[in-house]
């Protein structure tokens, strides 16, 4: 019995020159990569990993100000904020302006950016009046607003003709801080929302119009589904932004709690632990907590994103 020894095809020369000449040049790209993206791999492990790394380990110390002294205390710090009412309160706070803010933002620069996106004459002076003021720091948008909304002073209570005691009553304090954020940061989601509108291709809303679509109806059927993804963005910054509010609160209530802490937000009340109370440790328990919460909040925007992509395919 005869048997044929199999044969190795070897592939031409000038194809397996081609192929090395691919891979060498893809190496050489990497290396030369490597050193570009080098510097900020130094920033972001130097000023992100490692206070993120030296914040864990000081959250199961008993750490102060001075650094001196410091020792090791395990989960007592955590189990010192699962009991601490101020820290909830902060949480509830910083939760309470979240949930004001982010739908107003997202329906308010929509409507402006539809307005700026349809209006005829001095396009350009629209969009300046809708995105300058986020060009503002946040110490200036503040004080601004602290002086509009001072009762003797101020020209909200008097164009509105209010009696309203914004910044020293628990009732409106907060309210004061969210709209003194909508005016200062809408700005941004606007600019989102504007450069989409732009990206619709008008033959789309031409198309609908010979069909007998109305205005609302080509708003609802054409702009809307087509700005699902820009709006998915906007509520997830609007949502990471706002559970870290801190300087429009602080600034307004003059490096203060506010009435009764009502403008306590958790940003807030993690600095007052660690520079007012010196209790770096605990401060760093708390922050490690409300890493935790922040990153569940992006992890659970990213999985709804994705199931509702893989439902739409």
């Amino acid at each position: 019995m005869t048997t044929t020894s199999p044969q190795t095809v070897l592939a031409p020369t000038g194809a397996r020159t081609a192929t090395e000449s691919v891979t060498v040049r893809r190496k050489q790209g990497l290396q030369h990569g490597a050193w570009f993206v080098a510097p900020f791999l130094v920033l972001f492990a130097l000023f992100v990993i490692w206070p993120l790394l030296r914040g864990v380990y000081l959250s199961f110390t008993d750490a102060n100000i001075s650094g001196d002294g410091a020792g090791f205390i395990g989960l007592d710090n955590y189990r010192e904020a699962l009991h601490d009412q101020l820290m909830w309160d902060a949480l509830g706070h910083s939760a309470y302006f979240t949930l004001l803010v982010v739908p107003c933002i997202t329906v308010l620069a929509f409507l402006l950016a539809m307005l700026a996106h349809h209006i005829e004459r001095a396009k350009w002076l629209w969009r300046l009046c809708f995105f300058i003021p986020f060009l503002l720091p946040s110490t200036v948008a503040a004080n601004l607003w602290q002086w509009l909304f001072n009762p003797g002073t101020g020209m909200v209570n008097h164009v509105f003709g209010l009696d309203t005691p914004w910044l020293t009553d628990k009732s409106y304090a907060m309210l004061a801080v969210v709209i003194t954020t909508l005016w200062w940061t809408v700005g941004f989601s606007f600019l989102l929302y504007l450069a989409a509108l732009q990206g619709i291709p008008a033959h789309l809303y031409e198309a609908a119009e010979l069909d007998g679509a109305n205005a609302w109806h080509r708003m609802v059927r054409i702009t809307l589904p087509l700005l699902r993804n820009i709006t998915g963005l906007v509520i997830a910054l609007q949502i990471l932004a706002s559970l870290q509010v801190f300087d429009q609160a602080v600034v307004m209530q003059d490096f203060g709690p506010g009435p009764e802490g009502a403008t306590r937000t958790f940003v807030q009340y993690t600095l007052e632990e660690g520079f007012t109370s010196y209790r770096v440790g605990y401060a760093s328990a708390i922050s490690i907590i409300f890493f935790v919460i922040i990153a569940a909040v992006a992890l659970a925007r990213m999985w709804l994103l994705r199931n509702r992509e893989e439902a739409g395919r």
